[in-house]
């Protein structure tokens, strides 16, 4: 058993803010008949605050749960309501937005789940974190850490981590192998590395994904190697509002626990590592002969960026051209792999879609021939 490396408390921060939010969560499952919405007016610039009512069989308020973004969202999303006509409606319309809402709930009647955080103070109060169908699966971020940092423990890879954070959406915890490192390329060392994630609010599912650290600017890139779990377990009835219980969750998430265990080890075994370190030897002799400028314009085109992000890109291939593997020669895939990579590495405010480019640095290294030759401006 290894204790896992953790030079910056990173894991210690994480694992606080999962036990502090675990012991505010309840979990209801009801009719969205017996759900209204009431939009609270602020008087001070701040956009108003829609609040949802769970109301008991005769009509009387029993929780009132301010909703969240995320929760806003899912409401809009629910009654198939642009989420823009939403927010127009919560800051100028807020009686015709209740309306709305509340005609669609009472006259459509579904059942939904209500994921929130209890006020401490006031348990009548509290927080919608999301809105979600009766039939999701609670497996929470507690439940992901307790299924694999043992596994993680218990590896010959020797895990360090590298961030672990959790934001409305998501929780993240990403590590890197000590002992499994490669060198595709001379000053170009990488190590093995794990992305964990999992969102408790319906915007993703259980994740567990392969990434290969450059170890000069610890820019990840996912590789295809993954196993995601989605939150999706048999419908629960709904007639009457009713409080979740720990059994009920607990009985949908044993086999997915084991599925859990499984694939953090098969990821720590070396050979998975060592074909990837292949492939990015074979990326670093695929050369670029168009401008870049204009490869990069390519690349985004092909990867359906908006444009936006070209220079987003362009800016993350310069900063990789200062990097020791990259400084020298001329710029090939694995230069356009790092580049895509380091643009999520490069804005902490970007969290939610970290993930997002380091799974387009795998893109790339995976592209078609004829697709990267379009990029790097060679011939067929």
């Amino acid at each position: 058993m290894h204790q896992i490396e953790n030079e910056k408390g990173s894991l210690a921060d994480l694992l606080t803010k999962v036990q502090t939010n675990q012991s505010l969560k309840e979990d209801y499952t009801a009719p969205t008949g017996d759900l209204q919405l009431v939009t609270k007016v602020t008087e001070d610039g701040n956009p108003n605050i829609p609040e949802v009512i769970l109301e008991n069989s005769g009509g009387v308020p029993t929780k009132t749960f301010r909703a969240n973004d995320v929760a806003l969202q899912q409401i809009a999303s629910k009654s198939e309501i642009d989420i823009r006509t939403v927010r127009r409606l919560r800051d100028h319309y807020p009686t015709e937005l209740d309306t709305v809402i509340n005609a669609i709930w009472q006259k459509e009647p579904k059942g939904v789940m209500l994921r929130t955080f209890t006020d401490m103070d006031n348990s009548d109060t509290g927080v919608l974190r999301a809105l979600t169908s009766s039939s999701y699966k609670v497996f929470d971020n507690e439940d992901v850490l307790q299924t694999t940092l043992p596994q993680l423990m218990d590896s010959e890879a020797n895990w360090q981590v590298v961030n672990g954070t959790v934001t409305d959406q998501r929780m993240y915890l990403r590590l890197k192998s000590l002992t499994q490192v490669g060198e595709p390329a001379v000053g170009d060392k990488m190590a093995n590395g794990l992305l964990i994630s999992n969102s408790e609010v319906g915007m993703g599912s259980v994740n567990i994904q392969q990434l290969i650290y450059t170890l000069a600017c610890l820019n990840g890139m996912q590789t295809e190697n993954k196993s995601r779990s989605t939150h999706v377990t048999s419908s629960r009835g709904t007639d009457t509002w009713s409080l979740l219980t720990t059994e009920a969750k607990q009985a949908d998430n044993q086999a997915l626990s084991l599925k859990l265990r499984a694939v953090v080890t098969n990821f720590a075994d070396r050979s998975t590592f060592d074909q990837v370190i292949e492939r990015m030897k074979m990326a670093h002799e695929d050369k670029v002969n168009a401008p870049l400028p204009q490869a990069v314009d390519t690349l985004c085109g092909i990867l359906k960026l908006p444009k936006s992000d070209n220079n987003k890109v362009l800016d993350g291939l310069m900063a990789t051209l200062q990097q020791s593997g990259y400084n020298h020669g001329t710029p090939s895939r694995a230069t356009f792999v790092n580049a895509i990579t380091a643009v999520g590495n490069q804005d902490s405010t970007l969290e939610d879609n970290r993930e997002d480019w380091s799974r387009l640095g795998g893109k790339v290294l995976n592209l078609a021939p004829s697709q990267w030759n379009t990029v790097a401006g060679v011939a067929a």
